[in-house]
């Protein structure tokens, strides 16, 4: 097992938590890809506070646990992961966590629209959308997750059950799963006052493109 990658994980599962985008009890699970290689390192724990380095697991993108112990409760969800490293070669961490706004659209079955900037500067132009519900783990699970994920986009609702999230490093993945619940946290209390109002889909794009020229023109100095 590479200690250094298996402390990347655990983390990273200690900034989910201090995001606030985690349900109360904790309940989640981090994996991230070990560069050029056919495996992913995975949180499994019971809970992403205070995850213990030890309970940190090596499965190969098959599916197939190498090293460590999985509890069938964690290993019932794996598959959501690996199938996001197949389908995205990009991806070099996938998160699923309950986060309590987010996971209430998961539960009402209704989509995220982009109804803050946020989304827009972040991958998520088109909001996110739900993937149908299946027995967890389940193959029909799985294909319901892969047929919802939007093109470029790094969130998916998974339908009664909570939120995946996946990009490119750790770091990326832990601000979009705090975007998505931001953006359900202000959908909701939107409701009380007509509901949410997406952004026109020129501005959608306006956002991203104002976004990336703050960024290239890098950090301003007094």
């Amino acid at each position: 097992m590479d200690k250094g990658l298996a402390e990347r994980v655990v983390e990273t599962a200690g900034r989910v938590v201090a995001s606030g985008a985690i349900s109360t009890n904790g309940h989640g699970n981090v994996s991230i890809r070990e560069p050029g290689s056919d495996e992913m390192y995975f949180t499994a724990g019971p809970s992403l506070r205070g995850h213990p380095l030890d309970a940190v697991v090596r499965v190969g993108l098959d599916g197939v646990l190498r090293e460590g112990d999985l509890p069938p409760i964690q290993g019932a969800v794996v598959a959501m992961h690996t199938a996001m490293y197949a389908d995205r070669p990009d991806v070099g961490c996938v998160i699923h966590t309950h986060s309590p706004f987010a996971t209430a659209y998961a539960v009402a079955q209704r989509p995220i629209g982009c109804w803050i900037e946020a989304l827009a500067m972040f991958g998520l132009p088109s909001g996110i959308p739900v993937a149908g519900y299946g027995p967890r783990g389940s193959a029909e699970a799985i294909a319901h997750i892969r047929a919802a994920v939007l093109p470029d986009h790094p969130a998916v609702l998974l339908a009664n059950h909570g939120v995946l999230v996946f990009h490119r490093t750790p770091e990326l993945a832990v601000l979009v799963g705090g975007i998505v619940e931001e953006a359900a946290e202000a959908g909701f209390h939107a409701s009380a006052l007509g509901g949410p109002v997406e952004l026109p889909e020129e501005m959608r794009a306006a956002a991203l493109q104002r976004a990336m020229a703050y960024a290239a023109a890098g950090t301003a100095h007094g």
